[in-house]
């Protein structure tokens, strides 16, 4: 598997890396989230700009990042709107999504920006080529809340990501089985043995799942989600038990 190496933290290699996401709603809210999150020691924090009530102007959601990079120093960060189909807290036009994180790329402020699988070709062509024009990683994303699909169709989501020429692919699934889960885990593994991959980011959600944001070395997940001041998913538990799982699974790894 390819590794992507953004600030000083290589992803694909070694223990999953722990991304925790900031949910403020305002400009104090975000702040003060962001010192606490940093506090934690995560090895990524991504900011939920659609949790944001001022996301649908772009001046102040450019503001907003500028403010967080000089809070957070030199950990990396992720920008991410998700739309609502795909669990977020609110909708956007496809062409202010694009338009959203064409600014998040030239805004200076982001390592890395989370764009969603199922958007239109021409925002994933136009995102994707000046996300690489200024060094930004492309983490692209597919999540279904109320199911798992079949392990040949998440391989099928998976390499259509690589395809539109993503540096890191993620699936977040919904299982209402064990077996739901145990597919997640199988087309992880399964994609991992296949030669010259991205590194992935895949995860069953809620409780049922939560083995799956534990285990990820195991089965080939190169990151994962923590929960800082709130969830932003089903299933999240605090980064610091996290921390101590995956340190415990990493040293019985080696």
């Amino acid at each position: 598997m390819e590794t992507v190496t953004v600030r000083n933290i290589k992803i694909g290699e070694g223990a999953p890396k722990i991304i925790v996401p900031l949910v403020g709603k305002n400009r104090e809210e975000l702040l003060d989230e962001a010192v606490l999150v940093q506090s934690a020691g995560p090895d990524l924090i991504e900011w939920r700009a659609d949790f944001f009530d001022k996301v649908e102007n772009i001046a102040e959601v450019t503001d907003m990042a500028k403010q967080l990079r000089s809070k957070l120093g030199n950990i990396p960060l992720i920008f991410t709107f998700r739309t609502r189909k795909e669990g977020g807290e609110r909708e956007i036009g496809q062409d202010y999504y694009r338009e959203l994180n064409l600014a998040a790329i030239h805004s200076g402020s982001f390592d890395l920006i989370d764009l969603e699988l199922f958007s239109p070709e021409q925002t994933i062509d136009a995102v994707i080529r000046e996300a690489k024009k200024h060094a930004v990683y492309v983490i692209m994303s597919n999540h279904e809340f109320s199911f798992t699909p079949p392990k040949e169709e998440i391989m099928e989501r998976l390499q259509r990501m690589e395809a539109n020429g993503a540096d890191l692919l993620k699936i977040a699934v919904m299982p209402q089985s064990v077996s739901d889960v145990l597919t997640l885990l199988d087309a992880t593994t399964a994609y991992k043995q296949l030669d010259g991959k991205k590194p992935l980011v895949t995860m069953a959600m809620g409780g049922l799942g939560l083995i799956s944001r534990m285990a990820g070395e195991v089965f080939g997940s190169a990151m994962t989600f923590a929960s800082g001041k709130s969830a932003s998913a089903p299933g999240q538990i605090p980064v610091s038990e996290l921390k101590s799982v995956i340190g415990i699974l990493h040293r019985n790894l080696q």
